[in-house]
């Protein structure tokens, strides 16, 4: 394999990964394409150090608005700095949009007081929460973190990856102060009767 195709071939792996990819997992795969008899030449660890260097100058060029970065022992592709703004306005109407007000309050607190139980959550909002928690989990917005001390162990829940994607942020303290979530931000079609009815009746079935 030359090095152009080389070049190709990590770069659509690392485009198509959803995480950072080692060299090593790059070498893996050139290995395991050698012996289904794909290719026939060795990939080298230099080989694809060289075709890495290639990208991230090719990338680097002011044209991409995306480069090459490392993350810890992986490779993968960022938005450049400038476009940060622009990109973390776009992912935050998008995520808020698609919750309710329920949700988002209901979010809200396991953000910011997680690990967290369901019982403590429908503590704070005085209502039911099983519809909104749904919601997130199928969203993959918050996942279960291990179970509570408390009597019955009941689960814990957190936020997730995926969380801090949405959002647009890097970290739980990029969070903004619960004040500045504001009615505008929520989801127009949902009004605050339409999101309490739903959450009640859906507690009503879960204890039937």
């Amino acid at each position: 394999m030359d090095q152009t195709n080389i070049q190709s071939a990590i770069e659509a792996m690392i485009f198509i990964s959803d995480e950072p990819i080692s060299i090593n997992e790059m070498i893996q795969v050139f290995d395991d394409i050698k012996e289904e008899g794909v290719e026939e030449e060795i990939v080298s660890k230099e080989d694809v150090l060289k075709a890495i260097d290639t990208l991230k100058r090719k990338y680097s060029h002011k044209n991409h608005s995306y480069e090459l970065v490392q993350s810890g022992d992986g490779y993968c592709f960022m938005t450049k700095q400038k476009y940060s703004k622009i990109v973390n306005a776009l992912l935050k109407n998008r995520s808020k949009k698609r919750l309710s007000k329920s949700a988002l309050e209901t979010l809200s607190i396991i953000a910011y007081r997680q690990p967290i139980t369901k019982g403590e959550i429908e503590k704070i909002r005085g209502v039911g929460c099983d519809y909104a928690m749904k919601k997130l989990l199928s969203r993959e917005l918050i996942k279960m973190k291990g179970k509570s001390d408390a009597i019955g162990r009941p689960m814990l829940y957190g936020t997730t990856d995926r969380f801090l994607e949405y959002f647009g942020i890097n970290t739980l303290k990029d969070l903004p102060s619960p004040k500045e979530f504001k009615e505008e931000d929520l989801d127009p079609s949902l009004t605050d009767d339409q999101n309490t009815t739903t959450e009640q009746v859906t507690e009503s079935e879960v204890t039937q």
